[in-house]
C-alpha cells in the first residue's frame, strides 16, 4: 500500500512540474502568430566533389552509401536524345530507349525478363528522348549480383526483339491519332512552334511515316553509336559498400562491346516567332491561353533576380499577382500562373498561362498582360520581395532531402554542365537569392519582359472567344503589337497543317 502511495505521489509531482513549466512558458507565447520567433535555420548543402568519381571508362559517378534501407537506387543517365534522330526517322531515339529494357536480353526473352524482375521485386526502366536518355534500376541489396547482370545486358546488349518493336510501333501510331483530342496538347505543340521555330530540333515531331520506317537495324545502330560509357553520368545510392559498388560499376563498363561516340551538344538554333495573337479554333468548353516572350538559360547573370520577379508575378501560387487577380479576385480561372525557368541546355521562353470559359478568355488575358506591364513599370513592395525570397531560401534544403535526391541532383548538374562551370553553385545559391533587391527585380522585368515581343496563343472556340463578355469588352487586336492570325490544326499523323 505504501509503495502504491509513493508511485501515485511521484506521478503527481511529475504532472505538477509539467503544469508549472507549461504555465511559466505560456506567458512567453505571443498573442499573434506573426510575433513568433524562430531560431535561424542553419543548413550547409552537400558538396558535389565529395560524391563524384570518374571511372577509368570515362563515366562519371555520383555515389552515396546509405544503410537506412536494404535498397539500391541506380540510374545511368545518357548524354544525347531525340535531337540525334536522323532525318526521316524521327522517334528512333525514343523507340531505342523504350525497348532497351522491354525488348529482351541475350539470356532471356522480354516476357521472361519481366517475370524475373517481378519475382525480384525490382523496377527496371529505360528511355531515350528529348535531351537525354536513362536506364534506372531499383532493387533489394541482397539481389545486387543478379541485378547487375541484368543491368549490363540491358545497357550493352539489348535484344530489341522484333515482335516487341512491331508492337511498340503499332502503339505509337495509335497514340499519334489522338494528338488533337486534348486541347492542352495542341496548345503545348503550337506554343513550341511559335517560341522556337519550325526547324528547331524539339519541333521535329515523329509521324506515322517516320515510325513505320524504323527497323531493328536502326535501333542497333543508334544504340551502338550513343549508348557508351563516355556518355554516362551515373547516380547510385543505397545499401552498399562504396568501394565494392565502384568495382561493380567498373566491371559493368570495362571492355565495352561497342566503340561509340561522344554525344554532341544540344543544338541552340532558335527562331522566335512574330509578336501577335494566334488562334487555333477548337470546339472545347474552355479556352487555353499561353502568353510567351523570349527566355534565358540557367547560367544567365540575371537568373536569380528573374526567379524572384517571376515568383511575385505569377510563379508563387496564391502569393503571386496573376493568381490573385485572375483566380482569387475575378474568378476567371482555377489556375493562372507564369514561369521563367531558365533552360538547362537552351533558352526557355517566359510563359504566362491559364484556362478560362470562352467568353472570359480575352478579359483574363488582358488582366495578365496588365500585371506584366505593371511589374515592368512599378517597383514591387518590400513584403512581396521578402515573401518570394523566403520561399526559395526556406525550401532550399528540400533539394537534398534524401541520399537518392542528392546524387540525382548532382548527376543532373553534371549533365547540363553546371558542375564544370561552377562547382560551388549550390553553396552560393541562397546568398545570390538574398542579394536580390527591389531595384534588381524591376531592372530584370524591364529587360526581359518585353511586351512588344509578346505572343498570345489561344486554343478554343474562336467565335465565342472573340465575342467575349458583354461586361468586359476587350479589343483582340490591341492585346499585342502584332496582328491576329489563325493557326490551322495539324494532321495528327503527318503533323502538316490542315487546310
Amino acid at each position: 500500500m505504501f509503495r502504491i502511495f509513493n508511485i501515485k505521489k511521484r506521478y503527481f509531482l511529475i504532472i505538477a512540474a509539467t503544469l508549472v513549466h507549461f504555465f511559466v512558458h505560456a506567458q512567453e507565447i505571443p498573442d499573434r502568430p506573426e510575433k513568433l520567433k524562430f531560431s535561424p535555420l542553419v543548413y550547409d548543402p552537400p558538396n558535389p566533389v565529395d560524391y563524384r568519381v570518374e571511372l577509368s571508362s570515362g563515366a562519371i559517378v555520383y555515389i552515396y552509401p546509405d544503410r537506412e534501407r536494404p535498397l539500391i537506387d541506380l540510374s545511368f543517365n545518357i548524354r544525347g536524345g531525340s535531337y540525334l534522330d536522323p532525318d526521316g526517322k524521327e522517334g528512333l531515339a525514343g523507340m531505342t530507349g523504350y525497348l532497351m529494357a522491354r525488348g529482351g536480353i541475350p539470356s532471356k526473352l522480354a516476357d521472361e525478363l519481366d517475370e524475373e524482375l517481378e519475382f525480384l521485386a525490382a523496377r527496371l526502366s529505360s528511355n531515350f528522348g528529348g535531351l537525354n536518355g536513362s536506364v534506372s534500376l531499383n532493387l533489394l541489396s541482397k539481389d545486387v549480383d543478379r541485378g547487375f547482370e541484368i543491368l549490363k545486358a540491358v545497357l550493352a546488349a539489348p535484344s530489341f526483339q522484333q515482335d516487341k518493336l512491331d508492337l511498340r510501333k503499332s502503339q505509337v501510331v495509335q497514340q499519334l491519332k489522338k494528338r488533337n483530342d486534348d486541347s492542352s496538347s495542341i496548345e503545348s505543340r503550337e506554343r513550341n512552334f511559335l517560341a522556337y521555330g519550325d526547324n528547331f530540333w524539339f519541333n521535329r515531331y515523329l509521324t506515322d511515316v517516320s515510325i513505320e520506317s524504323i527497323r531493328r537495324e536502326d535501333l542497333l545502330e543508334f544504340h551502338h553509336k550513343w549508348v557508351h560509357p563516355k556518355n554516362f553520368i551515373i547516380s547510385v545510392s543505397g545499401d552498399f559498400d562504396r568501394d565494392e559498388m565502384l568495382n561493380r560499376l567498373n566491371r559493368v563498363l570495362d571492355s565495352w562491346p561497342h566503340k561509340g561516340q561522344l554525344a554532341p551538344q544540344v543544338p541552340q538554333q532558335q527562331k522566335y516567332g512574330k509578336p501577335g495573337v494566334y488562334i487555333v479554333d477548337k470546339d472545347v468548353n474552355q479556352g487555353r491561353v499561353s502568353i510567351i516572350m523570349p527566355g534565358i538559360r540557367w547560367d544567365h547573370p540575371d537568373y536569380y533576380a528573374i526567379q524572384i520577379m517571376n515568383d511575385i508575378l505569377g510563379g508563387g501560387g496564391f502569393t503571386s499577382r496573376i493568381t490573385n487577380r485572375v483566380r482569387s479576385d475575378e474568378g476567371l480561372a482555377y489556375s493562372a500562373r507564369s514561369s521563367f525557368p531558365g533552360g538547362a541546355f537552351y533558352p526557355i521562353v517566359f510563359r504566362a498561362g491559364f484556362q478560362s470559359k470562352s467568353r472570359t478568355v480575352l478579359y483574363a488575358a488582358s488582366i495578365v498582360l496588365e500585371e506584366i506591364d505593371k511589374i515592368i513599370k512599378e517597383p514591387v513592395n518590400k513584403e512581396e520581395i521578402l515573401t518570394a525570397k523566403k520561399s526559395f531560401i526556406d525550401t532550399f534544403p528540400n533539394n537534398f532531402s534524401s541520399s537518392s535526391q542528392i546524387v540525382s541532383q548532382f548527376a543532373s548538374d553534371e549533365m547540363i554542365g553546371r558542375f564544370s562551370k561552377e562547382k560551388d553553385y549550390w553553396g552560393k545559391y541562397r546568398d545570390r537569392i538574398e542579394a536580390v533587391d527591389i531595384e534588381a527585380v524591376q531592372l530584370v522585368a524591364k529587360k526581359h519582359l518585353n511586351l512588344d515581343k509578346a505572343i498570345v496563343l489561344i486554343v478554343g472556340q474562336k467565335q465565342s472567344i472573340i465575342d467575349g463578355h458583354p461586361d468586359h469588352p476587350v479589343n483582340l487586336k490591341r492585346l499585342t503589337s502584332g496582328s491576329v492570325q489563325d493557326l490551322p490544326i495539324r494532321n495528327p499523323l503527318s503533323m502538316k497543317p490542315e487546310k
